[in-house]
């Protein structure tokens, strides 16, 4: 029975579940907004709304715990400054879901974007895509 288990299990195992949690709420402060299909969306909500607080509450054990869940220093350090600052006002509620109107090719799986409410469109950082040289023609 699964009483009182409201968290989604994705059919992954539990450390696989919490790694892609953690890597997901790591480039959802770093780039401030990603595409991911609308389940795995629901469920980051609540995980990056808690990263956003112990950003806000900023003190030493705060940080230490945000440590152990982001993955990488940088994004902690903006977490901690630039949106803490961003925040400090908001109780709650920094993200924000809307849903694709198309699902995903391979499986049809409905489809959202998640951001961060407020975000600075021109501080964002862009992904990088590689450029692919095309080979000059043979004779």
């Amino acid at each position: 029975m699964r009483h009182k288990k409201k968290n989604a299990r994705f059919d992954r195992t539990t450390s696989h579940r919490i790694a892609m949690f953690r890597n997901m709420v790591t480039s959802l402060l770093q780039y401030e907004r990603i595409t991911t299909t609308d389940a795995k969306a629901k469920e980051l909500r609540g995980v990056a709304d808690k990263m956003i607080t112990l950003g806000k509450k900023g003190t030493l054990s705060h940080r230490r715990r945000a440590l152990a869940f982001v993955r990488t220093k940088d994004v902690v350090h903006k977490l901690f400054s630039t949106l803490a600052e961003r925040y400090k006002e908001r109780n709650g509620g920094y993200t924000r879901l809307r849903k694709l109107p198309l699902n995903r090719v391979g499986d049809c799986a409905p489809m959202a974007i998640i951001e961060l409410v407020d975000r600075d469109i021109t501080a964002a950082p862009k992904r990088r895509v590689k450029k692919v040289e095309a080979k000059p023609a043979e004779a």
